[in-house]
């Protein structure tokens, strides 16, 4: 069976088993394998999807390589996008047949396989006016720049958000969310993509690779901002917390903001381990039907590379600015 087959044609008995990219032992993206398993069923407030493609993204990096402990052998990959095949017996809202778009589960696994059971409630319906690989490419990155914006930093209109790599993909739609909410928006890059995050609405962008950043640093923007948003982590971490305001918020997903450095520059700080909802799902999927938001894909590849698409995310290949999916269905 190629990867690529319509599933619409298949006998009931082929559909007992699916394709999937799974690990068996953690380590390097040499461990993820694409092997044959049974179809999984969905529990009682569960749909089971038929995927036709499914994001890649650091979180599941973090998965194969042990960071985030989980029990193996399993299956990799949690964002996906696809069609509703069977619903749980209490789960209420969908239809089979719907186009829907979300995470399968709170352990970030299970999404990298031509069918995945996901909770309901990390699920909503599909803008049609998006492809499959381009709304896969959406759910933890653009719900995860929600959280930090609106639940963790609490922001609002007129304030100032400095968001810590306005160019990656979490970035990206921090920037286009507080944009959009009327707020002001710092925001860095390194290197190219400048004119990318001007284009997404930031006010003002910094190139921290540039010779001027190198001399300068942040020097001309302490205490600018009302919250700082770092998607990047690493040790220009500890730089960012005089750009906020004292009150003010310094909100991180990748890596827990120092407590200490937080009361010495008299900030709150928050780390943010994001919960993919079909509330937070439905609010992102109407912005993009109204055009508020862009997706920026970046490199696609087929379920059967998946160990490719690791490799992009360790940097041993090279890929495309934007989201690595994979085309599943």
């Amino acid at each position: 069976m190629g990867i690529s087959e319509p599933r619409d044609h298949l006998s009931p008995v082929r559909l007992q088993t699916m394709k999937a990219a799974r690990i068996h032992q953690l380590g390097s993206p040499d461990v993820i394998a694409v092997e044959s398993i049974r179809v999984p069923e969905p529990g009682d407030e569960d749909v089971r999807v038929r995927v036709h493609a499914a994001g890649v993204g650091p979180w599941d990096a973090l998965v194969r390589t042990g960071k985030i402990p989980e029990a193996l052998p399993l299956t990799l990959g949690s964002e996906f996008s696809g069609v509703i095949e069977k619903i749980g017996a209490k789960t209420t809202g969908f239809a089979v047949g719907d186009e829907v778009f979300g995470a399968t589960n709170s352990l970030f696994t299970d999404g990298y396989a031509e069918y995945a059971v996901a909770a309901a409630r990390m699920v909503a319906p599909k803008p049609n006016e998006l492809s499959h690989i381009e709304a896969a490419s959406i759910p933890v990155v653009a719900v995860t720049a929600w959280q930090m914006l609106f639940d963790h930093a609490k922001v609002h209109k007129g304030q100032t958000v400095f968001v810590h790599g306005g160019g990656g993909n979490v970035g990206a739609y921090a920037v286009q969310l507080a944009h959009a909410s009327g707020l002001r928006v710092i925001a860095t890059v390194h290197g190219n993509g400048a004119e990318y995050v001007r284009s997404l609405g930031a006010d003002e962008v910094i190139d921290t690779a540039s010779q001027d950043f190198q001399a300068q640093g942040f020097v001309k923007f302490v205490q600018c901002a009302n919250a700082v948003i770092d998607t990047v982590g690493g040790k220009m971490q500890h730089q960012l917390f005089p750009l906020v305001k004292p009150g003010g918020v310094i909100a991180s997903a990748v890596v827990r903001p120092d407590p200490q450095r937080a009361a010495e520059c008299r900030v709150r700080p928050d780390y943010l381990i994001v919960d993919v909802n079909s509330v937070q799902l439905a609010r992102l999927a109407d912005m993009l039907r109204r055009k508020e938001l862009q997706t920026n894909v970046g490199s696609v590849l087929p379920l059967a590379e998946a160990r490719a698409a690791h490799q992009m995310l360790d940097g041993i290949l090279a890929h495309k600015p934007g989201k690595i999916v994979l085309r599943v269905a």
